[in-house]
């Protein structure tokens, strides 16, 4: 019986905790969307993106020409010849994908783009609704537009050290 109480007075308390927080939602995507700055931002960055794309797309195009052309005149070729042109088709290939990795890959030229022009936008989205949040008493934000995140959280909701106290041997 005892037990029952106790269960019962927790999930009471529980529930009053959760009633006590205000939280809402937000569509991060759509406030993005109605901001001129991010749709020129993101045109540009689209423009910028199918340049480098064709560019990319081209040398592979070479790389290909080239492997045809070999593959029909293989049988024609002396030995040094074979390795010489497979040689010179690995090294296109390598420039190619090279290329492709100095535009496109992690920490590239899109991504560094993108932190010039759509960060700066993405951060006064993000400061706004922090100030909105705590202007309006919210301890919680959600963003809805790409699966439920939490967008801004109150500080003090955070317990991450009181967690870490409980952690043996977690930096303090």
């Amino acid at each position: 019986m005892k037990k029952l109480i106790v269960a019962a007075l927790m999930v009471l308390g529980t529930s009053l905790a959760t009633q006590a927080q205000k939280y809402c939602v937000i569509d991060s995507k759509y406030i993005l969307d109605k901001i001129p700055e991010y749709s020129d931002a993101q045109k540009q960055l689209d423009n910028i993106s199918d340049g480098w794309q064709k560019e990319v797309d081209a040398k592979m195009q070479s790389v290909d020409q080239m492997y045809k052309s070999y593959q029909a005149e293989r049988a024609m070729l002396s030995e040094t010849m074979r390795a010489k042109r497979e040689s010179e088709i690995v090294t296109k290939e390598k420039e190619a994908k090279d290329l492709q990795k100095k535009y496109f890959g992690y920490e590239g030229e899109l991504f560094k783009k993108r932190q010039n022009l759509i960060k700066p936008i993405q951060d006064k989205v993000f400061n706004t609704v922090q100030t909105f949040a705590t202007s309006r008493g919210y301890d919680m934000i959600y963003d809805k537009s790409g699966g439920i995140t939490i967008f801004y959280a109150d500080p003090k909701l955070d317990k991450s050290e009181e967690v870490l106290k409980l952690i043996p041997n977690a930096k303090k």
